[in-house]
């Protein structure tokens, strides 16, 4: 609870969540739930909330001592620990489709640096994850692209594109890609998810009408409902999609990607953790893609 501490301190020293946000580099909300959390875990209230105000009660008062004793214990701990030995939880938002190979690959280099360093994968769609940036309670996220422009609070960091082809089952006969999509059932990709989005976009775009069927949101379901012969769907060529038992058809001109890459704060430290991982991240993506040219 270090990191709430803190930012309790900032809070009382400067009478709103904004402006303590301000200092240390979050937003309104994530101050807003650090402070929620603080007080779940203390079991009383701290602050008189009055507009954007947010004063010190009684109980605040008493605790605003201790908390300062305590976040000046710790840090004395962490220097005596020396600059050398460097450890601590890193809380990793990931998109399923990104667990399997990307992520591993890069926790892999990640950890032959910070051995001592834990690591806590938080599974999620892209929405949820960038909320829980936001708020403070994770510290990046592996994700697609967001549809829409982010706070100023917080940055994209894009890792890789990956084209999106139309998956048949591999027995269906041979037809252009529009004439699978209006003619055979449609496995959609969730529309509540970025990606979805993306889908849906397209779709309206070239104003194609498909025959919905099933949707979902898990990329390994949908190409396993293609293989069995359950419709067609519109799918990102990923790194691990197997294609055994599915024809994949590139899209030509009509071709779209999904941007996959990291949400952090904007403020964050250019050598944290969070940092260090989002540059392992983009070595792998730069080793991929080379080996794929020179392949």
């Amino acid at each position: 609870m270090i990191r709430e501490f803190k930012t309790f301190i900032a809070v009382a020293r400067d009478g709103t969540f904004t402006g303590a946000g301000r200092q240390l580099g979050l937003t309104q909300s994530a101050v807003s739930a650090q402070m929620r959390r603080l007080e779940d875990y203390l079991g009383v209230t701290l602050f008189e909330r009055t507009g954007k105000s947010a004063v010190l009660n009684a109980a605040g008062r008493d605790m605003l001592p201790q908390a300062e004793e305590l976040v000046a214990m710790a840090e004395r701990m962490a220097t005596s620990a020396g600059a050398g030995h460097i450890s601590g939880l890193l809380r990793v938002g990931a998109i399923a489709s990104v667990q399997q190979h990307l992520l591993v690959d890069a926790l892999k280099d990640f950890r032959e640096t910070f051995p001592d360093v834990r690591v806590r994968v938080i599974p999620g769609v892209s929405l949820s994850l960038l909320g829980q940036v936001d708020a403070g309670e994770i510290d990046m996220a592996v994700m697609l692209r967001p549809p829409f422009a982010l706070p100023p609070e917080l940055t994209w960091r894009l890792i890789l594109q990956e084209p999106l082809v139309l998956a048949a089952p591999a027995d269906l006969p041979a037809q252009s890609w529009r004439d699978h999509l209006t003619r055979q059932p449609f496995i959609r990709y969730d529309r509540s998810s970025f990606g979805g989005r993306l889908v849906d976009m397209f779709l309206k775009k070239h104003r194609i009408t498909v025959r919905e069927a099933i949707e979902l949101d898990e990329m390994d379901a949908i190409a396993n409902l293609v293989r069995r012969g359950l419709g067609v769907a519109l799918l990102p060529r990923t790194r691990h999609l197997d294609s055994q038992g599915l024809h994949l058809q590139d899209l030509g001109p009509a071709a779209f990607n999904r941007e996959v890459g990291v949400v952090a704060p904007a403020a964050q430290d250019p050598n944290s953790l969070a940092a260090q991982l989002s540059h392992c991240l983009a070595l792998r993506r730069y080793t991929r893609s080379h080996r794929t040219v020179m392949g």
